[in-house]
């Protein structure tokens, strides 16, 4: 089987799992994005509504900062296949009572894996809130995301883990203004790095 072909298989069998029947019979695709020449791996929490109606990660204003943190244009962000896009959930989780639901407990644990076996070139993982980096920095993140967000040096250099880039962190980013001071410009150099090999 060729790795197109594992890889359709997969997003069948993700279409196709008990657990996301209800979003396959609305013709609601798992929304995630895996090139084979993928370097770097974004992991966010779930797609909002308005990514899965309109089929695109990360394309308003929290997309717009990530951007800008990162360096990448949205051309390159979108059309270079060095990243991968790839959510601790990849359905719309619902609304809760303060913003949209948690991604699903079990879903990282179940897909994960199985996606970054077809991504051999990874090199960095962007771990953006504390879904995705409690999922990949198993037992070694701090108190509170402030201070995993702070201790980054710790995780370098496969895992870079952030704050959300989402405009509702306004208040968090004043409070810490060591975070676009320090953090970004080396994630950006880092990004820049591995992207221009």
């Amino acid at each position: 089987m060729t790795r197109d072909e594992k890889l359709e298989k997969l997003i069948e069998d993700i279409k196709n799992d008990e657990e996301n029947k209800k979003y396959t019979e609305q013709g609601i695709d798992p929304l995630f994005s895996a090139p084979k020449e993928a370097r770097i791996v974004i992991v966010g929490q779930a797609p909002g509504l308005k990514a899965q109606e309109n089929k695109m990660y990360w394309k308003d204003k929290s997309g717009d900062k990530l951007r800008l943190w990162t360096g990448i244009d949205e051309k390159t962000f979108y059309s270079s296949n060095l990243l991968a896009i790839i959510p601790m959930d990849f359905y719309y989780p619902g609304k809760g009572k303060s913003g949209d639901l948690p991604p699903r407990k079990d879903f990282g644990e179940k897909w994960h894996n199985k996606i970054l076996e077809l991504l051999p070139d990874v090199e960095l993982f962007i771990l953006i809130g504390k879904y995705a980096q409690e999922f990949y920095l198993k037992g070694r993140t701090k108190e509170n995301l402030t201070e995993t967000v702070h201790s980054y040096k710790e995780y370098l250099p496969k895992f870079f883990p952030i704050v959300h880039p989402s405009p509702l962190n306004i208040r968090w980013l004043k409070k810490n203004p060591w975070f676009e001071k320090e953090v970004v410009p080396e994630l950006k150099e880092m990004v820049t790095k591995i992207m221009e090999k």
